[in-house]
């Protein structure tokens, strides 16, 4: 759909709000919202009779559009408007027609990381890793999904009562989801976890506390070492910002294939092919899974295979490739500790409809997987990598792991700080001659225990 189609859909929304106070939205006098509804129509009609290409749509071209059409409808009702009224509604309306309407500053906010509409009325944002309620607000349900529709249309996706629920992303990668009655009781619900414009580095992990200089280099290694890396956490424990930052270790001159639902990593080399995955049509045909994708890349000469998340029988297909010469794959999943993440692939590889025996199962995983980054969000907001963790093998029926490097949480301080030290246990990996062999000589320092 074109960017001027999408802007006669929004000649349907007759109540903006206009301002908004407290916990309920209150709007504007009538003759206001009257105002802004029509010289947005007018508007949208001067694009189209100028045949303006959505190419050439800028906030610079635009904006002296609708001063000329809002200057012009005051005039013809005789009515003074204050200027700083004046540039407000011009903001307005730009951010309804060229951005995502009243959440459109909160998503352009360098400091917020994540945005939650709850219904028309109750937004929140989270700043610093702290959820706070802003005072922004939509006219209604109408409003809100609107703007949902505007950011999934784009992308060939749809919401509606037969489906309800969406997984997309913005032009800049941020990730958003949407849910809307009957499910959401609340009104259309939609969550945005923004991404940084320039993605963050090791060295920002570092200045976090999310890890340590010594847990970097360690991690460097591995990846160039071409082991098989699984990054678990729980949900905004900032798994996809640490699967980037350990991506930005693969050499340039190698083939890598991204499988993602909504595709969302920022990688810096220059040879990624990314893929990603569809739902159904409304005839709820031509659903393509990240499993069709994952089996798909086998047959695309990856050198490294990418997949933002495992959560279903696609975990089959992904141990599969690890074990069938694809090293230095890199993947995520939603666990609390190390040995959950195992427990829950076992989980996920039964999902895959292969009636296979439980020990058979982990002797994949167990020859599979070489390392387990397992991160966390912790109560003041912060995230750490709370354990670098090696699979070493299975003992009988069980897979054995060991512990690289930890995070010893102490306590928390008055202002509700988490304190702790990361702490390396003093034992080296058992694939340290495979390092060496790939001549990433890491010295035995970066093992020695540290507070």
């Amino acid at each position: 759909m074109s960017l001027l189609k999408r802007l006669e859909k929004q000649k349907n929304i007759d109540d903006i709000t206009l301002e908004t106070r407290g916990t309920r939205s209150v709007t504007a006098i009538n003759p206001w919202r009257e105002v802004k509804t029509t010289v947005h129509h007018e508007v949208i009609q001067t694009l189209e009779k100028e045949k303006t290409s959505s190419d050439d749509l800028t906030e610079e071209s635009l904006r002296p559009v609708v001063e000329e059409a809002l200057e012009l409808h005051v005039e013809t009702l005789g009515m003074a408007l204050p200027r700083a009224e004046r540039q407000r509604l011009v903001q307005e309306l730009m951010d309804e027609i060229l951005g995502f309407g009243p959440i459109t500053p909160l998503l352009q906010d360098p400091t917020i990381t994540e945005v939650m509409v709850n219904g028309p009325h109750q937004i929140y944002i989270e700043r610093g890793g702290k959820l706070e309620r802003v005072d922004v607000s939509f006219s209604d349900d109408k409003h809100v999904l609107h703007i949902i529709e505007k950011i999934v249309a784009p992308l060939g996706r749809r919401i509606d009562e037969s489906q309800p629920m969406v997984d997309a992303r913005l032009p800049d990668g941020s990730r958003v989801n949407a849910i809307i009655p009957p499910l959401a009781l609340n009104g259309p619900t939609l969550t945005i976890r923004k991404f940084a414009t320039d993605p963050f580095n090791v060295e920002d992990l570092i200045n976090f506390g999310t890890l340590t200089p010594e847990m970097a280099s360690f991690l460097e290694a591995c990846v160039k070492g071409r082991l098989n890396i699984l990054v678990s956490g729980g949900t905004g424990s900032g798994k996809t910002t640490t699967l980037g930052v350990l991506s930005a270790y693969i050499p340039e001159d190698e083939r890598i294939v991204t499988i993602e639902d909504a595709a969302e990593l920022q990688l810096r080399q220059s040879h990624v092919v990314t893929l990603e995955s569809r739902p159904a049509n409304i005839e709820g045909k031509g659903a393509i899974t990240i499993r069709d994708l994952v089996k798909n890349s086998l047959r695309m000469r990856p050198e490294r295979i990418i997949v933002g998340e495992v959560r279903s029988g696609e975990a089959l297909d992904m141990l599969q490739a690890m074990n069938t010469g694809h090293d230095g794959s890199l993947t995520t999943g939603h666990a609390n500790t190390p040995r959950d993440m195992l427990a829950r692939i076992e989980t996920m590889v039964l999902m895959a409809g292969m009636d296979l025996p439980v020990r058979a199962i982990r002797e994949q995983i167990s020859s599979a997987i070489d390392l387990i980054v397992q991160q966390s969000r912790l109560r003041d907001g912060s995230r750490r990598i709370t354990h670098i963790t090696e699979v070493l093998g299975m003992e009988g029926d069980i897979i054995t792991l060991q512990d690289i490097f930890r995070f010893e949480q102490t306590g928390v301080d008055e202002a509700g700080k988490v304190m702790g030290h990361f702490r390396a246990t003093g034992i080296l990996p058992h694939f340290m001659d495979r390092l060496k062999t790939a001549n990433l000589n890491l010295s035995e320092n970066v093992f020695q225990i540290f507070n």
